[in-house]
């Protein structure tokens, strides 16, 4: 009998353990909160529902994006909005306090994304291109960069023991063309599930339904009810898939199912990371084909 119950210990010890190194790892790196909400919301939330573990990273606290607001009062503001948009999608969120607008690519941030990565064991990072009018945008982009190899060095921020294996690190999509345009090398279908993504988005509500508003001049365009807000989010921030996109989402879903994508997020791969194969990218990104 006892025989018995330690086998079948051992068989439910074994199968969580699998389990466990089944499970995908994905760290998203922005520089303010909302940045990665909006770059990959819909992708992580299909992480999340196929129950993968995500965590958004904000480098700065977010202390100066608002019209009338600002310092600390609008830094736990962001902190609160971060948090509630990480619950609506199922992702952990986590803001350093970092002053906004005013982000470097320092030694200390260099250390604190490497600690980062690696707590997380992380298989996949995704962060800004460095190419971005904004400077925060930036120089994330160049701490992440310059974190990449890095990671892997058990000299390197050496409190935190060093990942054996490089995970793939990529840019999400932008539109600037100079010194070199995005390349989408992956394209995930987010059609489905773009009302989660957009509902993550409103969390952030001194972001999308203040500041940015007041800054393109659209402040009394912004509606009253909840319902009405999420509707008028979703429409602005809808982009149609480009044909480059659609070249991806051919490669990746076929050309059935990539001409019935309305909404699709993209990924560059960038250079300094692991250098993934096609067979990796569908084992990383499980929602392709489902």
């Amino acid at each position: 009998m006892k025989s018995s119950i330690f086998f079948v210990l051992m068989f439910v010890f074994t199968f969580a353990i699998q389990a466990q190194e089944s499970k995908i790892n994905v760290v998203v790196i922005g520089a303010h909160p909302d940045d990665a909400d909006v770059d990959v919301g819909g992708t992580a939330y299909q992480f999340a529902q196929m129950g993968h573990k995500v965590l958004f990273v904000s480098l700065t606290n977010g202390d100066a994006g608002h019209y009338s607001k600002g310092g600390g009062a609008l830094a736990k503001i962001r902190m609160a909005e971060a948090q509630e948009a990480g619950k609506r999608i199922g992702v952990t969120y986590k803001v350093l306090d970092h002053h906004d607008a005013e982000l470097m690519p320092t030694l200390e941030l260099r250390h604190q994304i490497i600690r980062i990565i690696r707590n997380w064991n992380a298989d996949i990072v995704i962060t800004h291109r460095p190419y971005d009018y904004h400077p925060d945008h930036r120089n994330a982009a160049i701490a992440v960069q310059d974190a990449a190899f890095l990671v892997t060095v058990p000299n390197v921020a050496p409190d935190v023991p060093a990942l054996r294996v490089n995970p793939v690190f990529l840019y999400s999509h932008d539109n600037f063309q100079k010194p070199n345009p995005f390349e989408p090398h992956i394209a995930i279908d987010i059609t489905a599930v773009y009302d989660k993504k957009v509902y993550s988005m409103a969390a952030h509500h001194s972001q999308f339904f203040e500041w940015l508003p007041w800054l393109n001049g659209k402040l009394d365009q912004v509606p009253e009810t909840e319902k009405e807000r999420l509707e008028w989010l979703g429409e602005a921030r809808s982009q149609k898939v480009s044909p480059e996109a659609k070249a991806a989402l051919v490669k990746w879903y076929g050309k059935e199912k990539a001409e019935q994508v309305r909404i699709a997020e993209t990924f560059e791969i960038c250079e300094f990371g692991k250098h993934p194969k096609d067979e990796e990218i569908r084992q990383l990104f499980p929602m392709i084909g489902k």
